[in-house]
């Protein structure tokens, strides 16, 4: 049987995912939503991405989401990492 997840998902609740792309974008590109973190990185076979992480409930995800596609990135991933976690407030 499968085990119970500890923190359910919602769809208000913010939670962190990591997002991968191919390829190494330009760290302005985040400055819209600093929710988001930039990592670019090289896989075991030397192709570059770039690793996305940030505190987001499902809606800001799926806008976020709709940003890459427009930008025509493929996802290589989408991984939820922790369910629970407050957002950062930005600071103006």
């Amino acid at each position: 049987m499968a085990e119970q997840c500890k923190h359910q998902l919602t769809l208000y609740q913010p939670a962190v995912y990591q997002i991968t792309v191919p390829g190494h974008l330009d760290p302005s590109w985040v400055v819209w939503d600093k929710q988001i973190t930039m990592t670019a990185k090289r896989e075991e076979d030397g192709t570059p991405v770039t690793i996305l992480t940030g505190t987001l409930d499902q809606a800001a995800l799926q806008g976020f989401l709709r940003r890459l596609y427009a930008l025509g990135l493929p996802l290589i991933s989408v991984i939820h990492i922790k369910t629970g976690t407050k957002r950062r407030k930005s600071q103006s």
